[in-house]
Order: structure tokens, then sequence, then C-alpha cells
């Protein structure tokens, strides 16, 4: 239970942090002497389960479930009184005498169990301990290798002969549609090598159109064909399945497509949907992975293609780049060892990559790679499943605890599931899973940890952004299987700090924690303290999934999000000054408008240092006083819904370089005039829509913003029909999207205004006629993107494309309305 122990007690400390915050005090009623008390028991047992967490016996364990619940009652103690004394606040004397005194008492009592616990936890440790501290050797370690590049791809080890022989039986043969099956176990490498023959440069230039497709165990027909419809990516759709059917077939029907069903577990799935993919002699392929021998041989037009498991020779050259970061072992003493820990492995790529990865980031030490080597040994007669997830469990258990219980929150996602960066780092922040690390913000400590478990193998890098950041990640479904039976154990998530909240309170139609609209049942909250109203005893949805997996889900408050979402209709709501009073909360997401109160008139304010996200802020007033409350901001989304000309000046936008922390800003208006621009220059990425700007003063705006990365103009209205770049230059743009510039005719740049642009979209551009000659001068463009765009500028950018190919750049690439254009096909 020491990761349920270490979770309850970094989130106290974090509630405790938050809770001495000098302007925070000066509304509140607290005895600091107690508070500081209370956080140094916290931060010894937290020192001692970092150092010592995989020491810990059973006996222990029992002890550390009882550290949990009391660092969780502790912080449900911290919560009440902060939400009464913020609901009930008075100037008399006598009440603020007694709420410090009630507080004081409350604190005495948690403070008073977490003290007795550490004394007993101490006296424990001395008995289990003395025996080990006397027998305990000097070890001579082996210094630690080079840290290994996260986010790299997937090695493919032993599978280069399937690769070609794959890609082969793609290519040629029947044009007739054929569907090839890869069966193997789970872990054996299907879904690696799959990846590795769709992103192979002659199926890229063989097929015109590939879609890659995930299919988990809880299947939706629906989600799947909206999905095929939208290249792999999930969307909503009204349409009956006829419908979608239909506009699938139509939408491949002519072309010569390539499709990966990764993961089918049944028949069904398949029979639902084979009528939609077209038979047209195009030589058209379906691709499918499985663990079902049976089941490929139903589906299967061609032969199936086994994966068998890797021999000794091909397991030790995978062991080596993951463990070693090279081929070969550059420790003559631990060769030996390494080579019987990869052979007792069985063949099975995952866990060699695993175990891999987690004796990359060990002290390599002879002693250590024995006695996991004794422990793989012990599981190498196991049965195939079993035994491969006792392996795996070796990786996990020997992982820092401080990771241990970001990797555990992974079993709230769905099979399969993609998870996009920007979202778990937040949810992890949010449940006060990460240390504070002096110098560092939470975020950067989040992807410290992100980059830690990719580099142990543990999560798979699936999708990376136009910066080659890591945008999307996921977890392989042994490992998912694993995350579910230690959370089972842990349960170290008593309730959510992560909830949807809606306009009446809490959100009615949908789970209010994971937004699931399924399988769900209304349950009371015991408090209500949100951003939008006060009410007590909340009445919200929840589904199965998380009634089953919180226990204490009816102890629940709002109050404790530090991450909020609006998530019912376009409708636009107005906050309560309450929302001032949050020190704790870090990101403000929304999918509807929302309306800040004006502040309070009042020198006893709370600056909200730890506040990254206001998005969906509509006629948001950039005031110096509002601005000087949310000082660390790094993203903001704002709205106006007015036309005047005083918009500009009303609304004090030119503030906005005040926030000088500020990296992503987007700024959405009703022909709002940007006539003189100014933003802080840490923005990296900048969107403006419907607003009333200047091409000159664009141009400024790349000139007065060195760090600018991205730039989206949407639905802008600027009379002029020509976009001459004079002067000014976009020195780290890397992304230029330009969507219905409806009013632009001619383009005209030099190479030297975008020296780092990476990708170009323009979109609905309806009346454009020339676009510059010399983008495919840029050496770092590779995509050009044109949807609804003039046969004018398809052309031209046809013939950019050729000219590059012929010189050799074949890197540069062309999509016309999503379909990759392939040079000399016209």
């Amino acid at each position: 239970m020491a990761v349920a122990a270490y979770a309850t007690l970094r989130s106290l400390s974090h509630v405790l942090d938050n809770l001495q915050l000098p302007p925070r005090l000066r509304r509140l009623h607290v005895d600091t002497d107690r508070i500081r008390g209370l956080q140094e028991t916290v931060q010894f047992l937290l020192d001692f389960l970092e150092a010592h967490s995989q020491r810990i016996s059973e006996e222990i364990g029992v002890l550390g479930r009882q550290i949990a619940d009391a660092a969780a009652e502790a912080e449900e103690v911290v919560d009440r009184h902060v939400v009464d004394q913020l609901r009930f606040r008075s100037e008399e004397e006598s009440h603020c005498m007694a709420a410090l005194s009630s507080f004081s008492q409350d604190i005495d009592k948690v403070t008073g169990k977490l003290d007795s616990l550490t004394t007993e936890l101490t006296k424990m440790v001395k008995e289990e301990w003395a025996v080990d501290a006397q027998e305990e050797q000097c070890i001579v370690s082996v210094p630690l290798k080079s840290p290994k590049v996260s986010g790299k791809k997937t090695t493919m080890v032993g599978f280069d002969e399937h690769l070609e022989q794959i890609v082969d039986k793609l290519t040629k043969g029947e044009l007739e549609l054929q569907i090839l099956p890869i069966v193997g176990m789970g872990g054996i490498g299907k879904t690696t090598l799959a990846q590795n023959v769709f992103d192979h440069p002659y199926t890229v230039h063989y097929f015109p159109k590939r879609i890659w497709l995930t299919i988990s165990q809880e299947y939706s027909v629906r989600e799947i064909l909206s999905s095929l419809l939208h290249n792999g990516k999930k969307q909503e759709s009204s349409q009956t399945l006829v419908e979608l059917g239909l506009r699938l077939y139509q939408s491949l029907f002519g072309e010569r497509y390539l499709i990966v069903m990764d993961d089918v577990w049944s028949v069904e799935a398949w029979n639902e949907l084979k009528l939609f993919f077209p038979n047209d002699g195009k030589g058209s392929r379906v691709m499918l992975t499985t663990r079902e021998s049976s089941l490929a041989i139903f589906l299967g037009s061609q032969e199936s293609y086994s994966l068998d498991f890797l021999n000794e020779e091909k397991s030790w050259n995978l062991f080596c780049p993951e463990t070693f970061a090279q081929k070969d072992c550059p420790y003559l003493e631990l060769e030996e060892i390494g080579k019987n820990i990869a052979k007792s492995c069985n063949g099975l790529p995952l866990t060699i990559v695993v175990l891999g990865g987690m004796l990359a980031n060990s002290n390599m030490t002879r002693e250590y790679w024995e006695s996991v080597a004794k422990d793989v040994r012990t599981f190498r007669n196991s049965k195939d499943y079993e035994g491969c997830l006792k392996i795996l469990f070796l990786s996990y258990n020997n992982l820092p605890v401080h990771l241990k219980p970001c990797f555990l929150y992974m079993s709230i996602f769905p099979e399969d599931f993609q998870i996009r960066i920007s979202e778990i780092t937040k949810l992890w922040i949010a449940e006060g899973f990460l240390k504070s690390i002096r110098g560092k913000s939470l975020e950067e400590v989040a992807e410290k940890y992100l980059r830690d478990l990719i580099d142990r193998n543990l999560f798979l890098s699936l999708k990376f952004g136009f910066d080659g950041k890591i945008k999307e990640c996921g977890i392989h479904d042994l490992l998912r299987d694993l995350c579910l039976r230690e959370y089972e154990k842990e349960h170290f998530i008593y309730a959510p700090k992560v909830q949807h909240v809606g306009a009446g309170g809490v959100e009615g139609d949908k789970c209010f924690i994971c937004y699931n609209g399924t399988s769900l049942q209304r349950i009371d909250l015991n408090e209500v303290h949100d951003a939008s109203q006060l009410t007590s005893l909340a009445s919200v949805l929840v589904c199965n999934t998380c009634k089953n997996k919180y226990p204490n889900l009816n102890k629940a408050r709002v109050v404790r999000a530090r991450l909020v979402r609006n998530s019912w209709g376009r409708k636009v709501c107005t906050l309560l000054a309450c929302v001032w009073d949050r020190p704790q909360l870090r990101h403000f997401l929304g999918f509807a408008h929302f309306v800040l109160p004006k502040e309070a008139a009042t020198q006893d304010f709370v600056i909200m240092e730890n506040l990254h996200t206001l998005s969906c802020m509509r006629n948001f007033r950039c005031t110096k006083d509002v601005l000087r409350r949310i000082p660390n901001l790094k993203k903001l989304g704002i709205s106006y819904d007015k036309k005047n000309k005083t918009e500009w000046t009303y609304n004090c936008l030119y503030n906005l370089v005040r926030l000088q922390k500020l990296e992503s800003l987007s700024i959405k208006g009703k022909f709002l005039p940007l006539e003189n621009p100014t933003f802080p220059t840490s923005l990296k990425k900048l969107r403006l829509e419907g607003c009333n700007i200047p091409w000159e003063k664009i141009m400024s705006v790349g000139s007065l913003l060195p760090n600018l990365e991205k730039l989206v103009l949407e639905s802008n209205w600027i009379k002029e029909p020509e976009w001459n770049q004079v002067e000014g230059d976009f020195p780290r743009l890397k992304f230029l999207k330009i969507y219905d510039g409806d009013k632009l005719k001619r383009w005209r740049a030099e190479n030297i205004h975008f020296p780092n642009l990476e990708i170009l979209f323009l979109e609905c551009m309806l009346d454009l006629e020339e676009i510059p000659a010399i983008l495919g001068d840029i050496p770092t463009l590779h995509s050009i993107y044109l949807t609804y765009c003039t046969d004018f500028v398809i052309n031209l950018a046809k013939q950019i494309v050729e000219e590059q190919h012929s010189y050799g750049n074949e890197i540069l690439q062309l999509y016309i309305n999503e379909k990759r254009y392939q040079v000399g096909s016209s």
C-alpha cells in the first residue's frame, strides 16, 4: 500500500502548501504553527517512502493503508474548513475565533493520527530491518549509461524479413480486395510490425489512401465508421449506420486503399464493416492484427501471417539497444547475466523491452542484475499470459514510488485509448501526484515523469506534433491489465479531483467524472461549492466504472477540483465572484462561453499563481487589476461579440503584453479591430479569428514575436486583396494556417520570411490565385495542405512539389482535400 500512502500524502502536501500562500492567509483563520507541524510529519513520511518503498513488507504495507486513510482524512478536514470559511465569511471577532478554534481542533486530531502512525512505522522498520542492515554489503556500481532520447519510435528487431514479406504481399498479387491477418499472442509485436508496414515508404507510395484504426474488445460500429471517415480520428455523428457506411463506401470507391484494423477480437466486428469496403479491382487491402488464430482463418482471404517468438540471438539483439542504447553490452561482468535475462523472457518482445527499460534506469550492479535474473527465471515456466504479467510486474515494482501513481492512473482510460499528453499531465497535476521541484513548474515535472515512463517502455509514443514533441501516448493491453490489477490492490484515489461542472451545478446528462454517457446511476454528493453556484447534497450522474473505481465517491466535492471543465451546450455562463478564490485552480477549460465576474474592489485578494489556462472567456476585460491576479497564465482563449471600433481599447487588450509568461493566445471576435496589436514576446502560438487586421500588421506581429511557432488566421476580415511581404519575417514559425481568407487573391513572399516553416495549411481560399513560388526553397518545409482552394493554387502547388522532387527533395509532400498528391500522376 506504499503507492496509496504516497499519492494521498503528496496530494495533502500540495493542499497544505497552497493553504499557506500569503494572500490566502488574509482570507482564512489558520494556525500556521499547526499547519507547519502537520507538513513536517507529511514530509517525513514522503521522504521515507521515496527512499524505502521497495523494501516495505506486507505488515508495513498494512500500516501504509492506514497512513493513506489518515492523509485523505486530513485533506478532507482542510477542504471542509476552507469551504466553510469562504462561504460564511464574517468580520466579527467572535466568529473568527470560533472558526480558528474549530479548525485547530480538527487539525490536531489528524496530526495526532499521522504522528502515531509515524511512530509505529519507525518501530516496525527498526525491528524488521535491523538484521538487513548488518548483512548489507558494499556494492561497487557500474556507471549509468547516458539517458535514452524520449519519444523514439518503437524498436523492431528480428522482424526485418517479416516486414519485407508483408509489404510484398500487400503490394503484389490480385487486384481484388484482399484481407491479410497478422496473428500472435499479446506482446509479440503485431502492432509494431503493422505500424512499420503502414509507414514503409513503398506502402505510402503504393496506397494513396491509408487509414489506421484500433478496434478494442468493446467496440461501437458507429464510432468505427465515423473514425474511418475521418482518417482514424474519433468524431461524433448523428447519421445512421447505413448513412455512415454509404459515405465510407463512396469515399473509398475508386481509390487504392489500405486499412489497418489493429487488435480485432471478434468476427462480428468484421461482419458489420466488410460491406462498406468496395471491391472494385484497384488492388486495395485490409490488414488485421489479432490474437485469435481461428478468427484469422475465418477472416483472411490470404493465408494469415503468424508471428513466432524471438530466438535467443534476436532476443539479445533487442535487449541491448533498450538497455545500453547500443548494439552490444559494454560491461563484460553483466553480459552473461543479461543474456540469461533476455533468454528467460521466452522470446516475447514486450517483456524484453520493458525489462530493458527498467535495467537501463537502474544502478548496473552485478548483484542487482543477478536478483532480477533469479526473479525472471522463477516466472519462466508460468503460463504464457500469467508469466508475462509477472515479468512486467518486476518492472513496475522497480519503479521509483513517485512514478507509480502516474502509471496506475492509466487504468482510468479505456482499452486502446490514445491519450493527449496535455490532458494526462493536467490530470496528474490535478490529482496532486507530482513532487514540487524548485525552479520547475508542475507542468515541467509532469513532462519529466512522462519521459521517464516512456524511456522505461511502459508508455507508448503514438503521435508527434509539428514541433517533434509527443502529442499522444498509450499503453499496451498487457500493461493495462497489470495497471488494473495493481490499482485494485492500492485504491489510492479516494474521490476524483477532476470533474465536469455544468451551468446548473454538476453536469446532469453524463458522468460527472469521465464524461461517459452510458450505464449511469444517480448519487448524492455531500457538498458542492463550484464556480457557478453554492448548493448542498447535489445530485449527479456517475457511470458504473467510476462508481466501482472510487470507493468514497459520495465524499467528492467540486471545491476540490483543480481542473474545471464546462461541458454543457453553447450557452453563456456568468460565474460567481468565488471563482477568484481558487488558489489551487490551474486549468479552467470550457466548450461553451464563460463570463468572468468583476473582481471585488478590495486589496484583500487572492493571487492565482497556479492558474495556467483560461479558455472560452467571453468579453474578457484585460484590466491591470485582473491581469495582476493571474501573473503565470500560459494559455488564454477569449472572444468578443460586439462590433464597435473601441472594442480593443474598452477591453484593454493592449494590456495583454503584461502577461509575460503567456505562450498560447486565441482571440475570436466579430470584426474585432486589431489596428495596433501588442502581444507578449513569450507567445509561441497565436490564433486570430474574425478580427479586422491589415496584412502589414500581421507582418509586424511576426517581427515583434521572436518565439512564435504556430500562427492560425481564420475568417479574418482583411480588405486588401494582396499580401506582399516586403519587411518583417517570422524567424521561428513552423506552422502556418490561413482559413477562409475570402478577400486574398495574391500572396507574395521570399523564403527568408519563413526560414523555419514546416507545415502550411490553406483552406477555403476561394479567391486565391497566387502563392509564393519560393515555398519549395524553404529547406524545412515538408507538408503543404490545400483544402477547397482554387485550381490556380492547386496547379501552382503541384508545380512547386514536382520541381522539388526533380531536385531529389522527396520530403516535401502535397495534400489536396486530404489526399496525398502522387507526383507524376497527372
